[in-house]
């Protein structure tokens, strides 16, 4: 006896016949990505927020002076690293841009400090700011007679060693992005500029700015969002120190896990949010423009 079934009830075919060969081996390629991204990613930062649930923890947070010393690190650090930094970049984006051959053999040199690892980089500056035998305080005692000073015994003056170095690390990067942001410009614009009689000022303020300024201000948000996780230029130069009083948001955290406070280490870097959240709405807006 034959069976008729309704259209209700009559079985679907398998996904896979639905799916052409090419979103077959799109899913596949897929997959490792998805789960590599659940496991480093999603898995973390849930497992972060969840150590630091507690209110307690923020109590403590708050209550800690080191943490309000390290929130006004973050902020000095940003406003004032990552501006000069980009100030300095796009001057010499102008400068490296020239078509000439010294300038071109300046240029490999010039990216070498971002093209090093971090490490010997860092901790080669440190050996050089030792008031003991560095380098410095050598040259500094062979020239006057007189002692070098402890150059990472001063918070002040650590801090400000401590972003030179970063904006020295990075530097070359952000140089070479507004590089091709310069190339990118119509040289015909300059040499109309150049028949007016227009100075390099003007230039500039009326031909380059214009043209990269929504690169400009992508790249100050972007560096922003990075130097927030720098860990390295901090670190690995001073440490904390001294007295834990030059650290930041993203070394803060270390502080509290030498501590064996592990909630409190998850809550100062959730403590950074507010500081990134702001920074990657905007980039992102800027983007979708």
């Amino acid at each position: 006896m034959a069976i008729t079934l309704s259209g209700d009830q009559a079985i679907a075919p398998p996904l896979s016949s639905r799916l052409s060969p090419a979103q077959v081996w799109g899913i596949v390629l897929l997959t490792p990505y998805f789960l590599v991204f659940l496991a480093f990613v999603v898995y973390p930062v849930c497992y972060g927020l969840w150590l630091a649930r507690a209110p307690s923890n923020y109590v403590a947070l708050y209550n800690d002076p080191i943490f309000a010393r390290a929130a006004v690190n973050t902020l000095i650090f940003l406003v004032i690293g990552i501006n000069i930094k980009m100030l300095i970049a796009l001057f010499l984006s102008g400068f490296f841009a020239q078509q000439r051959t010294w300038i071109k053999w300046l240029s490999v040199i010039f990216i070498l400090p971002w093209a090093v690892p971090s490490i010997p980089t860092i901790l080669s500056v440190r050996f050089m700011l030792n008031p003991e035998w560095g380098i410095i305080n050598h040259y500094i005692f062979a020239f006057t007679g007189d002692d070098g000073p402890n150059w990472l015994n001063d918070p002040t003056v650590a801090l400000t060693m401590a972003i030179a170095v970063h904006i020295w690390k990075s530097l070359p990067f952000w140089t070479l992005i507004l590089i091709t942001g310069r190339l990118a410009i119509s040289h015909d614009l300059f040499e109309a500029a150049e028949v007016d009689g227009a100075s390099w000022w003007q230039k500039f303020r009326f031909i380059t700015w214009p043209s990269m300024q929504t690169l400009y201000v992508t790249c100050t948000l972007l560096s922003m969002i990075w130097t927030l996780g720098d860990f390295n230029s901090v670190y690995l130069l001073t440490g904390g120190g001294p007295a834990d009083l030059t650290h930041v948001l993203s070394t803060l955290g270390i502080r509290y896990l030498r501590l064996d406070q592990l909630s409190l280490a998850m809550a100062s870097i959730v403590c950074a949010m507010p500081f990134v959240l702001p920074l990657v709405y905007f980039m992102m807006k800027r983007l979708s423009r």
